[in-house]
């Protein structure tokens, strides 16, 4: 089931994704379930918003071999794991700002963990049931900020610098499936989410012994190599086998 939220008449909505049309939902899915209004509305005739606005965006870094070894990284045993701060949320179709603070700003596609539950101290076993569903974040990132500092905080934390959707797919099940970035439909990334260091269970789990996962709450599993300096006037796709494709324009 894919489960997005949307602009209608001015007031945010959620919506089941069905073919060309959204059936409207009666509230939060999360707190109210699936009930419907029984109103649908085109998809085509809404504007999608992003699918969360979590209370705090959580980020693996370095989770694809290739990608640490082209940034220079060393690969630590544990999961690196750094935050964005929700602010930094956009949906789809909404512009990435280049900030004139930075003179590289790259994109980087990741699958996108979204937290149904409150979840601490999760063991591994446990962990997908923990789950709300997948979407696609691009990571934008300040690449030349994010070495100058000696530390991540600002070069990823840019208004705009976290496009989330274009939906939350609750059925999708984490299993070699490809993601893939294009900048003007020229593919910069493609990888099997098969190549990560560490799983999705793996991934909940660590997270969640080390702070309180709340409902809605996302994680950005990491991206692969092939990460590419993106421009003014661009379109930037972020693609993920079995969930959609989240489009943004570069401004």
């Amino acid at each position: 089931m894919r489960i997005a939220r949307f602009s209608l008449n001015g007031e945010p909505k959620f919506g089941i994704v069905d073919g060309p049309e959204l059936v409207v939902l009666k509230g939060h899915p999360l707190v109210q379930g699936y009930d419907t209004t029984g109103e649908r509305v085109p998809l085509k005739d809404v504007k999608l918003l992003a699918p969360t606005i979590p209370s705090k965006v959580v980020c693996v870094g370095k989770n694809f071999a290739d990608h640490a070894g082209e940034l220079g990284l060393e690969i630590h045993p544990e999961p690196t794991l750094f935050f964005k701060p929700s602010s930094s949320i956009v949906g789809p179709g909404d512009a990435i700002v280049l900030p004139a603070q930075s003179k590289r700003v790259e994109l980087e596609v990741e699958l996108t963990i979204v937290i149904g539950q409150i979840a601490k101290n999760v063991s591994e076993n446990d962990a997908l049931n923990y789950v709300w569903g997948f979407t696609i974040a691009n990571d934008v990132t300040a690449r030349d900020l994010q070495f100058s500092d000696a530390q991540w905080a600002r070069s990823k934390a840019f208004d705009t610098f976290c496009p989330l959707g274009p939906w939350i797919e609750t059925e999708f099940v984490p299993d070699g499936q490809m993601l893939e970035s294009r900048v003007d439909g020229e593919v910069k990334q493609q990888a099997s989410i098969g190549g990560m260091l560490h799983n999705i269970p793996e991934i909940i789990s660590y997270v969640s012994a080390n702070m309180t996962l709340l409902p809605g709450d996302v994680i950005l599993t990491g991206t692969p190599s092939g990460i590419f300096p993106i421009k003014s006037g661009e379109l930037v796709e972020c693609e993920i086998e079995g969930i959609g494709t989240l489009i943004n324009p570069v401004v």
